[in-house]
């Protein structure tokens, strides 16, 4: 029986979630989360089950509301970085979700990452 998008885009996101979470070490998730409007990211520590910082297109300051493309992915990156190093977290690990690592989240990471964030 053939699965469908859904389905397999879930047992991707559950795969990749549970590879990570073993090499955690307590560091924060930094979850990405793409739609075909709007993209946003989440810095969240697993253990409390708390979101410590959040960025998303739709913020109004980043001038990019209702976009989804890789100019909105990259300041959606920049901005988290900004806000984690704010918040003095400097390390997490990178969460793709079942998206695959290209385009726009890819853009977003490497964002992320030239702002500060160690992944």
């Amino acid at each position: 029986m053939a699965n469908s998008k859904r389905t397999l885009f879930l047992k991707r996101r559950m795969r990749v979630r549970n590879k990570l979470r073993k090499m955690a070490n307590g560091r924060p998730r930094l979850s990405v989360h793409r739609s075909n409007k709007n993209i946003s990211v989440q810095l969240i520590d697993d253990v409390n089950g708390v979101t410590l910082v959040s960025a998303s297109s739709l913020e109004k300051d980043l001038g990019v509301v209702g976009k989804n493309n890789i100019d909105a992915a990259t300041k959606v990156g920049s901005a988290i970085a900004e806000r984690a190093k704010a918040k003095g977290l400097d390390e997490c690990y990178f969460d793709r979700g079942g998206f695959l690592f290209h385009g726009k989240v890819k853009a977003l990471a490497d964002a992320a990452r030239e702002g500060g964030l160690k992944f």
